[in-house]
């Protein structure tokens, strides 16, 4: 197995750090100042296929592997880490969750609107009681989608 970049890879990591260079680099200390988090951004790298990577193209993701998606984050990343993160938890633990256990409507109906970044993606895990302990978290819902304790 090859490990080294290749021509997609560099088209990819070209493309992303350009992006990220235009809108984030100019940006960064404002949203960290201010404890904005840009949602206009992720819009935007919605539009760019940053934000459904590893979504096939039938659910508007990018349907690409695992090494474009490590290459884009990389280069977000460079630029600013918060925005990095937040794109891979979007990528990974939301998306990547309803990808793995979704049936087929719930891959319709959410993933669409995620890869495109008309909703961004949140994956809730910690808790007051309980940090980040997911065994020993509480928080439930019920049948009326409201939250229990």
């Amino acid at each position: 197995m090859e490990f080294g970049t290749n021509e997609s890879q560099a088209m990819i990591a070209d493309t992303v750090k350009k992006f990220a260079e235009a809108h984030i680099r100019p940006n960064i200390m404002e949203w960290d100042e201010a404890q904005i988090f840009p949602v206009e951004l992720f819009k935007k790298m919605g539009e760019q296929g940053l934000m459904g990577i590893l979504v096939p193209e039938k659910y508007n993701g990018s349907g690409l592997g695992y090494f474009e998606y490590v290459t884009a984050i990389i280069e977000v990343a460079r630029v600013c880490g918060s925005i990095g993160l937040s794109m891979a938890a979007h990528n990974s633990l939301c998306t990547g969750h309803i990808m793995a256990f979704g049936n087929e409507e719930q891959k319709m109906k959410y993933l669409s609107k995620l890869s495109t970044g008309e909703w961004i993606g949140a994956w809730g895990l910690t808790e007051a009681n309980t940090g980040s302990d997911a065994m020993r978290m509480q928080c439930i819902t019920n049948e009326d989608g409201l939250l229990d304790h």
